[in-house]
């Protein structure tokens, strides 16, 4: 695809999104909203893992405030609604999973992109900071529906009201990210990951997680009850005949996603 503000590439089934404004920290423009969204649907089409990451020293930014125009023509909801909401849409509910490798800061609405990836790892180096209070905003992005589910509403407010940089190991300390490596082994690690999950039976990964995201709000019975469901599906699936097999025969499993 054609892009001006990312990079994208297919390889060994991984579709690799990288963000590539770094003299602006990857900050967040109307074109960058709307090329993450279509790169994320690209790659929910073609490939069986999707990778996030960004090109120089930081991840996002959050919104460029050189983007946005002047005050008087500020519509915040509007953009959140018609140009935020799209883009995380496309990665939280990317039916292939997700890895986000967050390279550097990772600020407001950048903050809260990396997080509504399936696993996000984190350069040492990386920091996370919810920037709105600083200006007087309130998180958005997805952030108050993430940050209280992830880490608790005590850490959640206090990430939020007090505005600081937590560092790559609080974070993964409190739960809001999976794993912390080197910087200088971030790309390969978060390649690896995403590789081997491209590998992995692509079709379970799906109602993995519609699962465990349905479970934000279900309660047991009717959680039990889509259990049920889906390992119904799953266990008519030619993935879990060939995962079986392949354990049987002590081979590694070559999964096609059906």
């Amino acid at each position: 695809m054609t892009t001006q503000t990312l990079t994208y590439a297919l390889t060994d089934g991984v579709a690799e999104i990288r963000l590539n404004r770094p003299d602006r920290m990857n900050a967040l423009t109307t074109t960058m909203r709307r090329e993450i969204a279509e790169a994320l649907r690209q790659g929910a089409d073609e490939a069986r893992a999707v990778l996030l990451t960004g090109n120089g020293p930081g991840f996002c930014a959050g919104q460029d405030l050189m983007d946005a125009g002047g005050f008087d023509d500020l519509d915040l909801e509007k953009t959140l609604l018609e140009e935020y909401k799209p883009m995380l849409d496309a990665l939280r509910e990317c039916p292939v999973p997700t890895v986000c490798a967050v390279n550097g800061a990772a600020a407001g609405a950048g903050a809260n992109l990396a997080l509504a990836a399936d696993i996000v790892i984190a350069a040492k180096s990386a920091t996370f900071l919810q920037a709105f209070a600083r200006i007087g905003l309130v998180p958005d992005a997805g952030g108050t529906y993430m940050l209280p589910r992830r880490i608790g509403m005590a850490r959640a407010l206090g990430h939020c009201l007090l505005a600081d940089k937590i560092t790559a190991t609080q974070a993964r300390d409190w739960g809001l990210i999976w794993d912390v490596v080197a910087d200088e082994t971030l790309d390969t690690h978060a390649h690896g990951i995403a590789k081997r999950l491209a590998a992995g039976p692509t079709l379970a990964y799906r109602m993995i997680k519609d699962a465990l995201r349905q479970s934000e709000a279900n309660d047991w019975d009717t959680q039990f009850a889509l259990e049920a469901e889906l390992q119904g599906k799953a266990g008519k699936s030619a993935d879990f005949v060939e995962g079986v097999t392949a354990f049987l025969q002590k081979r590694p499993a070559a999964y096609t996603g059906r």
